[in-house]
């Protein structure tokens, strides 16, 4: 009787388990859906920085751009990774700074909305930056596949 009692609760216990695993997971892939980009195109714009927000799950950079009216509009761009990620790449909460003159290539956000998911940065003396950290002058080597790396 205990046995059977015992195999009860450890089913029980793995139906749970299993349950909350698959919530889990459903959570995290609708979480990372990019479905509001457009990844078919690729954009570039010109601004200053005004925050880079250096938060979890994604971070995000925030530059303010002189519109054609010659009023500023502010752009968003959503990093695809959290800051474990860009800080093993060598990326830091201070790599972007409020008043950093930078150039943003992105995928834009398929409602016309300023602003798209992060693809490179380039900053005032050339240097460019993906989430894989500093490209080196003339580009990151291709895979073993022979695949370009991400960001080019």
């Amino acid at each position: 009787m205990l046995f059977r009692s015992h195999h009860k609760i450890a089913a029980a216990t793995a139906a749970v388990t299993l349950i909350a695993g698959l919530s889990a997971a459903t959570s995290v892939l609708a979480h990372h859906s990019y479905a509001m980009f457009d990844r078919t195109k690729t954009a570039t714009m010109n601004g200053t920085v005004r925050t880079f927000q250096w938060t979890n799950p994604h971070a995000y950079l925030w530059v303010n751009a002189v519109n054609a009216s010659g009023g500023t509009d502010v752009w968003a761009f959503e990093f695809g990774g959290g800051v474990n990620g860009l800080a093993r790449n060598g990326w830091t909460k201070t790599t972007l700074k409020e008043g950093d003159k930078v150039s943003v290539k992105y995928n834009p956000l398929k409602d016309g909305r300023t602003g798209g998911e992060f693809q490179t940065v380039t900053f005032a003396n050339g240097d460019t930056w993906d989430q894989r950290g500093l490209i080196p002058p003339g580009g990151r080597q291709r895979g073993p596949a022979g695949e370009a790396p991400q960001g080019e």
